[in-house]
């Protein structure tokens, strides 16, 4: 039976990156292995601590929105075969995008690739020419001139996106503002959803 452990799947607006503000259905999958200290989800890092819901039960959970987009997010989604998934999604009518941080190979059929590598366990090479959107997110000031280094790597027509860590905005907005002044070729990601107060 196709089934994948599921820590929540609810309707909201995108607030980050290229498609912020649009309304869409997040689904979040449990599990993760790259272990961002920073990370604002640390909650779904356990596999094993969320219910493992059939591909089909999840999709008939989503499917009645009124948006057609489908985020997959975590955790870091790609540790699960997400074949499954995202037929059963577009065969319900929706648009499939996924949030990865690319440490796992690519499964899934999506028409949105979004690519934030990590320091914590590098991404893998193939994801790098899919991605539509490379969002880094930026904690120290080495973290902009780490951000150049992926930006190589990417197809002509990826996005390019930097994000300030949450908690650090205040110290590192200055800097991405003075960065992207210099290398327009990025922009900058807020997260607008915690500016709304809205998951």
């Amino acid at each position: 039976m196709d089934a994948l452990p599921v820590m929540e799947a609810f309707y909201t607006l995108q607030g980050e990156g290229f498609h912020q503000g649009k309304a869409a259905v997040f689904i979040r999958l449990a599990g993760c292995d790259v272990g961002c200290h920073w990370c604002d989800v640390k909650e779904s890092w356990d596999v094993k601590g969320y219910p493992v819901v059939p591909v089909k039960d999840l999709v008939g959970q989503v499917r009645d929105y009124e948006s057609d987009i489908a985020v997959v997010t975590g955790g870091e989604p790609l540790m699960h075969d997400l074949d499954p998934l995202t037929r059963e999604l577009k065969t319900a009518g929706f648009k499939t995008h996924i949030e990865t941080s690319g440490a796992h190979p690519l499964s899934g059929d999506w028409d949105w690739i979004c690519l934030s590598p990590k320091k914590f366990k590098p991404a893998l090479s193939p994801i790098y020419r899919l991605a539509d959107e490379l969002k880094i997110i930026i904690y120290n000031k080495s973290d902009l001139e780490w951000a150049n280094s992926h930006k190589e790597r990417i197809n002509s027509a990826c996005k390019l996106y930097l994000q300030p860590e949450w908690e650090r905005s205040d110290k590192v907005l200055p800097l991405m503002i003075d960065y992207v002044k210099k290398h327009p070729e990025w922009e900058v990601s807020l997260q607008i959803h915690k500016f709304m107060d809205i998951p």
